[in-house]
């Protein structure tokens, strides 16, 4: 919990800007300050905010008002951006209704589309989220959550189902089965169009009450973050999504209605699927055992190495808190590039 009143202030700062730079890369500084002062480093905030702010760009204009009558069409306009962050402000603020209940009700309409902004809107709502739980509401919190699903519904991106692969028992075995694209570059879009196949996870299917939906996405974070230790060389940043994704959603699922939490865990793996499919390397690499360091340690060298995906994924390393998990953090703070 922050007590310091600094996040609220960051996220103040943060709300003159976009959610986007350069018309495509995310706007990841609201949930890296979360996860700082989540681990007790606010009084870091916004020293890293000074040195992240060359990234950060103006807010865009507004284009046409989205209306309870017109939302529809729309749903994945990156253009409507302002609209539809001005449109749950709105809801939240002026109109004064529960974010609770604006979760509730958009929840279920954005989780097709949760591929959109290479699954960044999801995982900007999971944090703001975090905050309101831990810390309580006001307007500050209640306005990044705007901004958190009005950047989801901007980039909303639903995808044909893949043709299912034949089953594997554990969430580790599902991401080691799955078949690697065909033809691994080009961007989050490009290759998110080749993923065809992937396969079943019958711990998934299996989960049909929402308590054991939720033991099965905390085992998914868990196996993806372990996975990033011995695989994460095959793309240092993007395979951090693997497992910071469905950490976003596992964050969300006490604040959401107990009948959402079985097609969120879906939602959850069908994304961590697809990012491993995309970044996969051709070979792991030797797992190496983290030695004594604590979790606070790690999250020390991960605020000093700096870099927003490095940031976020020790967060979700230390939700998880065992070996295998640090050393996936300490992989992510070798493999990146640091933040000057």
């Amino acid at each position: 919990m922050d007590t310091t009143g600094i996040l609220d202030e960051a996220l103040e700062r943060l709300h003159t800007h976009g959610p986007e730079r350069l018309g495509r890369l995310s706007n990841h500084a609201p949930m890296a300050v979360e996860s700082l002062a989540a681990h007790g480093r606010a009084g870091s905030v916004h020293r890293w905010l000074d040195l992240y702010a060359a990234r950060l760009e103006d807010f865009p204009s507004r284009h046409t008002p989205v209306t309870d009558g017109n939302w529809q069409e729309a749903l994945g306009d990156p253009r409507r951006a302002a609209d539809w962050i001005a449109y749950f402000a709105h809801r939240l603020m002026e109109a004064g209704q529960p974010w609770r209940e604006v979760l509730a009700t958009w929840w279920p309409r954005l989780l097709p589309g949760v591929y959109g902004g290479a699954a960044h809107p999801v995982i900007r709502v999971g944090h703001a989220v975090r905050t309101l739980l831990t810390d309580g509401e006001n307007a500050p919190r209640r306005t990044e959550l705007a901004h958190g699903l009005g950047y989801w519904a901007a980039r909303h991106r639903p995808v044909e189902p893949p043709v299912p692969l034949p089953a594997a028992p554990t969430a580790a075995e599902a991401l080691d089965s799955v078949p690697p694209v065909d033809v691994r570059r080009g961007s989050f879009p490009d290759r998110l169009g080749r993923v065809t196949r992937l396969p079943v996870w019958a711990g998934a299917l299996a989960a049909t009450d929402p308590d054991e939906a939720r033991r099965r996405l905390a085992e998914l974070v868990r196996a993806a973050t372990h996975r990033y230790a011995t695989h994460g060389h095959g793309d240092e940043t993007m395979l951090v999504h693997a497992a910071t994704a469905p950490n976003a959603v596992l964050r969300t699922l006490p604040a959401l209605p107990r009948t959402l939490w079985v097609p969120s865990l879906h939602a959850a793996w069908a994304a961590s699927a697809a990012v491993t499919s995309m970044y996969a390397p051709d070979e792991p690499v030797p797992y190496a055992a983290p030695g004594s360091v604590t979790p606070e340690e790690v999250f020390e060298r991960a605020a000093a190495h700096g870099d927003e995906h490095v940031i976020k994924f020790t967060d979700t390393a230390l939700d998880i808190g065992d070996e295998r998990s640090l050393a996936a953090a300490l992989r992510a703070i070798e493999l990146s590039e640091p933040l000057t």
